[in-house]
């Protein structure tokens, strides 16, 4: 009989390892940069100088967030070469530097290893090339996600503190001061002129988006630089009592939980009113009627508020019954068809999560805001063209367009002299009151030759969309619930992994979701 011999396989081993190193670090201090500097020189010597290693690259993301992927760029580099075949090796301070969230640490993990690439944290002294378990990454991975939520909750104890001393003010001043010496508020002469206007404007009862225009057709520019102004920013002005010298803190919330989500405070916490805080821009007798008018015109649109933010808010793509909620003991928050609910046999649309539909809004809103010059500006356009050729031809539709410009202009010239005080208050108050008069006419007017009110409407809203976005942030990093309400007006759920938005407007945005439950 023969004589058989196993040869097992060799393993191949490279005789030059390809060795990149990844630092972050997570502030923009003077101390986290040297430090951010020098990892970057003790990579590089420490790799050049161990024999059969060759540096691929030293991989930096300066001054962001651990939290969150998707936010560094030189990471996700990495990641990227690391696919390529480019690198066989990577080298990382701590498990905290790689990631604070257990999930898309050990996913990046697993992705890293099926890719023959091995990952060597040096303070856990955890090498995945040896690591029969992610037992260990795990757990690191947990206490260093715990660690960016005790980081976070400490520094909002230290705002909590101040705000019950009555010490903290804002992080960032409000159009019309500027913040002197980190902490105190001063007028800003120039913009305090328009934060008056915009009062003097409301008061003499033009709209919210009326006066967003008027501010964009004068060249001015929002407190972060930008051109829009929106029916939004415009009424939150209204509402800020920090017109008035006064500080109202902690108007908005972090969840308390991870990922954390800004949100509106709707008594979830304490919040703070502190008096005569800092300089005042407007009277308190003219806050209070502002803000007297707004409510009244809230109330007359039969607005109501809902219990939940996505409340009435999803419907089913399959059979079109609304979404309801349901929470856990644990507080685990899902959404679901009231058909499946009901009989699960009727619609097979099962339950998504809460925070799947938060991260979705923050993805789509983010593509959105990155491609505004070819979803918005077009579709703007498209309206204003249909507009115009439903005007053409028509003397009288021109007639009551040429009326209404001059009574706009009529409105502002006579609001610029009572805000300088070269008019009567009174005198100037009743002359308001007859253009306006006038120009809720001509309106009625126009609509009335249009013979199409809803075309009117959804231009407009269509506007207020594209000044929102364009006022809102460059990237969304987390959940902004203000934004969602003012963009989103219906989401339709095609199926467990794909929403389809419906902004106010008219424009449909769709998104897919990451893991559903059943």
């Amino acid at each position: 009989m023969a004589t058989i011999k196993v040869i097992p396989p060799r393993e191949k081993i490279p005789d030059t390892l390809r060795v990149a190193a990844y630092c972050r670090v997570s502030s923009d201090s003077a101390d986290q940069k040297h430090s951010y500097a020098a990892q970057i020189r003790a990579y590089t010597d420490e790799i050049g100088a161990h024999e059969g290693w060759e540096l691929v690259d030293v991989y930096a993301d300066e001054g962001l967030t651990g939290t969150r992927m998707e936010q560094r760029d030189d990471f996700n580099r990495m990641i990227a070469d690391c696919r390529k075949g480019k690198i066989d090796r990577v080298l990382v301070k701590s498990i905290s530097r790689f990631s604070r969230n257990t999930r898309d640490c050990l996913a990046t993990l697993r992705e890293l290893t099926a890719l023959g690439v091995t990952v060597c944290f040096e303070k856990e002294n955890i090498d995945t090339g040896t690591l029969t378990t992610e037992l260990m990454v795990s757990v690191s991975g947990a206490l260093a996600q715990e660690e960016s939520v005790s980081i976070s909750k400490n520094q909002r104890l230290s705002y909590q503190r101040r705000m019950e001393r009555g010490e903290f003010i804002t992080c960032k001043a409000p159009y019309g001061y500027r913040l002197k010496d980190g902490k105190n508020l001063e007028i800003h002469e120039e913009e305090a002129a328009v934060i008056r206007l915009i009062f003097a404007r409301y008061l003499a009862g033009v709209s919210t988006t009326e006066i967003a225009a008027e501010l964009i057709s004068m060249g001015l520019r929002t407190r972060d630089g930008k051109e829009q102004w929106s029916t939004f920013s415009v009424a939150y002005i209204l509402q800020n009592e920090k017109y008035i010298g006064d500080a109202l803190c902690q108007k908005t919330l972090a969840t308390d939980n991870f990922p954390f989500i800004k949100k509106r405070n709707q008594g979830e916490k304490d919040q703070y009113y502190v008096d005569a805080t800092h300089p005042a821009i407007i009277t308190k007798e003219d806050f209070e009627r502002a803000n007297a008018l707004l409510l009244w015109r809230s109330s007359t649109r039969g607005k109501t508020q809902k219990k939940y933010l996505l409340t009435k808010t999803i419907y089913c793509g399959c059979c079109g019954s609304v979404f309801s909620r349901k929470e856990t003991k644990n507080g685990y928050v899902t959404w679901a068809c009231r058909t499946h609910n009901y009989q699960a046999q009727n619609c097979s649309m099962g339950r998504i999560p809460e925070t799947e539909i938060y991260a979705a809004f923050v993805r789509m809103y983010n593509k959105l805001k990155h491609n505004e010059a070819i979803v918005l500006k077009p579709a703007l356009a498209q309206m204003d063209d249909l507009n115009a050729a439903l005007q053409r031809g028509n003397p009288a539709m021109l007639e009551v367009n040429r009326a209404i410009a001059d009574a706009s202009d009529q409105c502002y010239k006579l609001t610029v002299l009572q805000t300088r005080g070269l008019l009567d208050a009174d005198a100037c108050g009743a002359k308001l009151r007859e253009v306006n008069a006038k120009l809720a006419e001509l309106r009625r007017e126009r609509r009335r030759l249009l013979q199409n009110e809803d075309l009117e409407d959804v231009m407009e809203a269509l506007r207020q969309t594209a000044d929102t976005v364009a006022a809102g942030p460059e990237r969304m990093d987390s959940f902004d619930e203000i934004l969602f309400t003012d963009l989103v007006e219906k989401i339709t759920a095609e199926s467990q992994t794909c929403l389809r938005f419906q902004l106010r407007g008219g424009i449909e945005l769709t998104e897919q979701l990451g893991e559903v439950s059943r």
